[in-house]
């Protein structure tokens, strides 16, 4: 399931993941994996089918901050894990972990979502 190396003229895609709590980011840094809604597993696995990389941005609501950034390194499975003890989440797909800390939003303002009627990303 892993991806091919990077596609040529391909588009690179980001997305924001919120978590609800720190303990999942934890959990994803620490097993190389990441799980979400049913609802965003379709969205993610195009992005990464048709892109030469997908990352991936992630945020505790209410944090005020980017815990860090990741690489998706696989495309969505059907298996799921007990890590998250949520019975919303779907199957389970491998990240590869490019920064681990914690980034202000402040230190974001200056970058605009086109697609989100330009409003800040955070």
């Amino acid at each position: 399931c892993k991806s091919p190396s990077p596609r040529q003229n391909m588009p690179v895609r980001y997305f924001i993941m919120k978590s609800s709590n720190l303990q999942n980011i934890y959990i994803s840094q620490q097993k190389g994996i990441w799980s979400t809604t049913p609802s965003n597993e379709r969205k993610l696995n195009g992005a990464f089918w048709e892109s030469s990389v997908v990352y991936l941005i992630f945020s505790v609501q209410g944090s005020g901050c980017f815990q860090g950034f990741a690489r998706m390194v696989s495309a969505i499975g059907c298996e799921k894990s007990q890590d998250w003890g949520s019975p919303g989440f779907g199957g389970v797909f491998k990240v590869d972990w490019i920064r681990k800390e914690s980034i202000p939003f402040q230190f974001a303002h200056h970058l605009l979502n086109p697609w989100n009627d330009s409003k800040k990303v955070q």
